[in-house]
């Protein structure tokens, strides 16, 4: 019964049926079964509706069986009839009853059967509805068809059942595995067994040891290890489609290769000369280990399953050698003289580490065991130390003892220290995987020393401070009488003495450590598992990331484009701001100059030298003033446009301006930068170029100067040009006025010139003001031009910034679509990889979880629980 099962809300359950207020010490296990059969009983005599009195008087007879008239559990069994009959618990499987049923062991469960079995057969026979209510609550119990069909077959006749079936139901009901609890326990079963069809006899000679047990459980763990090759296949897989880093592939080959599930480790230890390899043989069922009275095992030797027979010699310097097999009996053994002689120096002084013999027909070894010979403990402290050393990594230990001289204090002591080592440094508990056999039982003549010999074993391993508290774990054969049966094919006491110890290692091995190793590997699988999952997702989710990142790219791509058009509106509108100054300020020193104009004009006609006489060519003579007039006006408006508009207003904006772009640009540049990072691209190469060609256009543009456009505009003023116009005005009042005052005939005089300089002055600064604002709209659309130069400079760089931005954004769309594409693949594989993944868990923990489940439900877990 599984004590762990016993909770509080189980404790109120009894308390409520007794009427009584009970503690978790009163929750006993008797009491318990006593529970669970009061329901199964009064369930069966209520189901026909009809309740007789042989009925009533069966129903305490049976019920009497498990009590003494005047004690505690007498009184209880009265009051738990009427509490179960109150509450017709019988009726209601529900999760109260269930409850109560929890912490029954397959084989109680079985019991309880027979009981309700028992009870329907006390009228004579078994009806329907009784047979029907046992059905039910079979289910209830988990009890399996075929043992129910068994079990009716003892009160009913069946006409077919499986014999396996049978003998299942045998080895559930063997009183063995109800020792350590109420005699009940043990008596009870053996009543019920002598009622059961016979099993059938083997009368064929038994040819080896069989390990039926075993083999199941090996193909349990081999199909474990089809998973997981499974689960590294997928891995594989995984890592080849990049979803998984190369460690988890590792993790992953480290847990199958660390997977020992399919081999058991069963080490032989004790003091020289007491038979161990004689024992190891019988196990065997083949003569493999050399054997003689004296001390024989020299080193470790690991007995395993191998695909072809052959023996390795490890050395301790770390090479190994394949050897043959008589070599093998030789480096196996002490020699002769050192074994007589105690000369143990050979034992220090070996090479060998550890020699491994596999093996492919012998019957232990291929159901799934390792067996550890190892060295007589005791001989010297190095062998003790090298035979705790193994005892490290071993499901069980067997410790073999000479039973006609058993237990001397030296392998007292011994067993103590196994103890302790088994249970990893703990003095207070017994050992559970430790195995106490006495051999030599065939040197003991007497039925009476036999039983000294046994209880004098007994004594020691279960008293105060007890070694082991199972008796299943202490058998006494004779190691040699059964290896001669096993060889010779035949049965006798000392054989079914060695068979009753190989079904109880078997046992322990599938039904104790069996479960602990499924439920480590399954554990284990399960972690790798979700781990492999959870990497999965995340691979999953940066995928899925890397989509976001490209549309978040785009949006950015998007915000810059609109950035730039808003840099470009920004430079047109600081541009048309300084451009107002700008003109402003050349309106107030355009108006400041021409005022001075005619005082600047006329201390510049001091200096204009006639090369023509008026008296031989007065047209010539007034084309040489006009031309003087023209050349000093130019220079007075190429002064103005040097000194003002060039070199104060129109560089000093076109500076501001310029500073405003490359602050605009420059932006524009980092931004590309960034963008170059993290897509790993390189367009700012190309704004770089286009930004360095508006300094050197307003270079170009400050060298031409526009005193140099205006010279040449200012000639075609006025259609025919201002010049012509104003020389052909200036000759025809010239002429008059030499006609009128000076007469034709005058001879060449100075004073004749100044008038005619002054009336060329007069008339010339009469003609500019009539044609000022046309020379002056002319300077402002130079000025304009300067400012639109820079401004369409700008404006090709941002458009051409744009058209980056554009090719940049048609790229990520691009890679976006083909990351959709590449993320819609990868998300169903990694789909696909989580099902496969999923599945395998699933089979793991239903083909090997749920069979670990029913080991559970059908063994008391065992002594360490109660």
């Amino acid at each position: 019964m599984n004590t762990l099962l016993i909770e509080d809300h189980l404790v109120d359950l009894l308390s409520r049926i007794t009427g009584q207020k009970l503690t978790q010490r009163d929750a006993t296990q008797p009491l318990i079964f006593l529970a669970n059969l009061i329901i199964v009983l009064l369930g069966v005599m209520f189901a026909d509706g009809i309740v007789t009195e042989e009925e009533k008087q069966r129903l305490l007879v049976m019920l009497y069986r498990f009590s003494t008239p005047k004690s505690d559990v007498r009184q209880l069994t009265h009051l738990m009839i009427k509490g179960v009959k109150k509450n017709q618990l019988y009726s209601k499987f529900n999760n109260e009853v269930l409850a109560l049923i929890s912490p029954l062991t397959q084989s109680e469960r079985l019991l309880l059967i027979g009981f309700g079995y028992e009870m329907s057969a006390a009228s004579g026979k078994v009806n329907c509805r009784e047979q029907e209510y046992l059905e039910v609550l079979a289910k209830y119990l988990d009890v399996k068809p075929q043992h129910l069909l068994v079990l009716a077959a003892a009160f009913k006749p069946e006409k077919h059942f499986d014999q396996a079936v049978l003998n299942e139901v045998y080895m559930l009901l063997e009183p063995e595995l109800f020792q350590g609890q109420n005699t009940v326990f043990v008596k009870e079963p053996s009543d019920k067994v002598p009622i059961l069809p016979a099993k059938t006899r083997i009368t064929e000679p038994h040819v080896s040891v069989s390990y039926e047990g075993l083999k199941k459980f090996q193909e349990l763990s081999k199909q474990l290890d089809n998973y997981c090759q499974q689960i590294s296949q997928i891995v594989q897989a995984c890592y080849e489609s990049n979803f998984v880093p190369k460690d988890l592939i590792d993790e992953v080959s480290t847990f199958t290769k660390n997977l020992q599930l399919k081999q058991f480790r069963l080490a032989v230890v004790g003091e020289f000369s007491q038979g161990k390899s004689t024992l190891l043989n019988a196990l065997l069922g083949e003569e493999i280990q050399p054997t003689r009275e004296i001390p024989c095992t020299a080193t470790v030797t690991i007995l395993k399953y191998g695909m072809q027979k052959r023996i390795v010699c490890r050395y301790k310097d770390g090479s190994e050698e394949e050897i043959q097999f008589d070599e093998y009996q030789q480096k196996a053994s002490i020699s002769e003289d050192a074994a007589i002689g105690c000369l143990s120096d050979d034992l220090l002084n070996s090479e060998i580490e550890e020699i491994i013999f596999e093996h492919p027909d012998l019957e232990l070894c291929s159901s799934g065991v390792e067996i550890i010979d190892s060295p007589g403990l005791n001989e010297r402290p190095e062998l003790t130390a090298v035979t705790q050393k193994l005892l490290q990594d071993i499901d069980a230990a067997i410790f073999i003892t000479n039973a006609s001289r058993s237990l001397t204090q030296g392998e007292r002591n011994l067993l103590h220290e196994l103890k302790i080592k088994l249970n990893d440094g703990k003095d207070d508990i017994p050992a559970n995987n430790l195995f106490i056999v006495g051999n030599f039982m065939d040197l003991v003549r007497t039925q009476k020393g036999c039983e000294q010999v046994k209880q004098r074993i007994l004594n020691f391993v279960q008293g105060d401070n007890p070694i082991i508290t199972d008796k299943n774990r202490v058998h006494f054969i004779s190691g040699q009488a059964a290896l001669d049966a096993i060889l010779n094919g035949y049965e006798d006491e000392y054989r079914r003495s060695f068979d009753s110890f190989t079904k109880s290692i078997e046992r322990f091995l599938m039904f104790e450590r069996g479960p602990l190793k499924i439920e480590r590997a399954v554990n284990e699988a399960n972690r790798v598992i979700k781990k492999i999952i959870n990497v999965l997702e995340k691979a999953d989710y940066t995928l899925k990331g890397d989509l976001e990142i490209n549309k978040t790219e785009k949006q950015k791509i998007l915000e810059k484009i609109g950035e730039a058009s808003g840099r470009d509106v920004k430079i047109c509108m600081v541009a048309v701001q300084l451009m107002d100054q700008a003109l402003e300020k050349a309106n107030i020193s355009w108006n400041e100059w021409y005022e001075n104009l005619s005082e600047h004009m006329l201390s510049r006609s001091k200096y204009w030298y006639l090369k023509h006489s008026p008296i031989w060519s007065r047209e010539k003579l007034v084309l040489e003033y006009v031309q003087y007039f023209i050349k000093d006006l130019l220079d007075e408006i190429n002064e103005w446009n040097n000194n003002q508009l060039n070199d104060i207003i129109l560089r000093e904006n076109l500076q501001i301006l310029e500073e405003n772009i490359k602050y605009e640009l420059n932006i524009i540049q980092a931004d590309f930068q960034q963008l170059d990072i993290r897509l790993d691209t390189s367009f700012s190469k190309g704004m770089e170029l286009s930004s360095r060609d508006i300094t050197s256009e307003f270079i170009e543009f400050s060298s031409i100067g526009i005193r140099n456009a205006l010279v040449i505009e200012l000639g075609q003023l006025t259609g025919i040009g201002f010049i012509a116009a104003f020389i052909a005005n200036v000759t025809a009042m010239i002429t008059a006025m030499i006609t009128s005052n000076f007469g034709l005939e005058s001879e060449d005089n100075e004073e004749l010139y100044d008038p005619i300089k002054m009336k060329v002055l007069e008339i010339g600064l009469e003609k500019f003001e009539e044609s000022i604002d046309i020379v002056y709209k002319k300077l402002c659309e130079n000025l304009e031009t300067g400012f639109d130069s820079k401004v369409e400079s700008a404006n090709r760089v941002i458009e051409q910034a744009i058209s980056l931005y554009e090719n940049l954004l048609d790229e990520q769309e691009k890679t976006e679509q083909e990351a959709v594409t590449k993320y819609n693949i990868s998300k169903n594989l990694i789909l696909q990889y989580c099902q496969e993944l999923n599945q395998v868990q699933d089979k793991i923990n239903t083909d090997i979880g749920v069979w670990y489940s029913e080991i559970i439900n059908k063994i008391i877990i065992k002594r360490q629980y109660n």
